[in-house]
């Protein structure tokens, strides 16, 4: 998987700008897929296999976009004020790297802090384009950029930016490439914009109409030091998500995810994330409600330019997702 998830996380597509990485996942799943489509919000919608008497159209769902910047202000020097296009931290932008859709570059800097002990706002940081004056700035008011870092591969350990959620798309697209067969209707749904309110998610499983919704997306981890108290690690397996900041985890789906795992003997950790949420609160949401739940992949370093993933627990979600999708079940 290292070769595909270096693809699609190397690939530039913050939120509302996801055409490159829509058609990366796209001539993925193309020869897997029953039928293709794109809604209006231009989220990319995979359907695989026909319900039969004992099986549930289910919707899969993993979000394409990534966190990002936008311009709101160039000075007479060249440099360039910023808004956040989703979840940002000042702390950790300066020094970084970054791309603009149009093709420039630039590094973040800050102000100079009278406060040391205080990490800056966005309202301190800019991005320096190598302009000499707003004449000659390559960018304009509104365009977007994302960070720019390679991938790294540390063997058990994989970082990137975008992990968040392209890890999640490179599960879902293993997961469509092993299942060998299903008794279920799947919709694989690449969403656009869930880093700005489960967007794309919203439209496309009012469209889909699912009897069950799976969100397949990162959450933090508590094993770093001095981290926030959180019962999940790296390489202690996929998690199943109970709770976080935007929904209650059907019971039903989470009881139905790890009796699956269990079965299959594959390692599973439980999670209750305080902050953050996922598609699939846009899908328990939609309509007159439909059950739901979130497969996790842990990851270091959420939404930082470096976001970290284990390799096992990758796999092991590939493996927990296929199993899920291969049986019949009852909630």
């Amino acid at each position: 998987m290292k070769p595909l998830i270096q693809k699609l996380t190397e690939t530039f597509s913050p939120s509302g700008y996801e055409t490159a990485i829509r058609e990366a996942i796209r001539r993925e799943v193309e020869p897997l897929a029953d039928e293709i489509r794109i809604d209006p919000l231009g989220s990319l919608i995979v359907r695989k296999g026909t319900k039969n008497q004992n099986g549930k159209r289910i919707m899969i769902a993993a979000h394409m976009d990534e966190i990002g910047l936008m311009v709101t202000h160039i000075d007479e020097n060249g440099f360039v004020r910023f808004t956040g296009i989703g979840g940002i931290r000042p702390q950790v932008l300066t020094g970084s790297r970054v791309r603009f859709v149009n093709g420039a570059a630039g590094v973040i800097g800050v102000e100079r802090l009278t406060d040391l002990t205080k990490a800056p706002t966005l309202e301190q940081c800019f991005i320096d384009v190598g302009a000499t004056s707003k004449k000659d700035c390559p960018v304009k008011v509104g365009d977007v950029c994302g960070f720019e870092r390679p991938f790294l591969d540390l063997d058990k350990r994989l970082v990137a930016k975008a992990m968040d959620d392209r890890i999640g798309c490179a599960v879902a697209i293993e997961a469509l490439r092993a299942l060998q067969d299903t008794p279920h209707e799947l919709y694989f749904v690449f969403t656009t914009q869930e880093e700005v309110g489960v967007r794309g998610a919203t439209a496309s499983a009012f469209g889909v109409d699912p009897d069950v919704g799976l969100a397949v997306d990162v959450t933090a981890t508590g094993d770093t030091p001095k981290s926030s108290k959180m019962e999940v690690s790296l390489g202690k397996g996929p998690a199943v998500k109970v709770k976080d900041a935007g929904m209650l985890a059907d019971p039903r789906v989470v009881d139905w995810m790890i009796r699956t795992a269990e079965k299959a003997k594959i390692p599973y950790q439980r999670e209750v994330l305080e902050g953050g949420s996922t598609d699939a609160r846009a899908i328990q949401l939609t309509r007159a409600g439909v059950p739901a739940g979130c497969l996790s992949i842990p990851c270091r370093y959420v939404h930082t330019p470096s976001e970290m993933v284990d390799y096992d627990d990758v796999q092991n979600a590939v493996r927990l997702l296929t199993a899920l999708l291969s049986h019949p079940f009852d909630l």
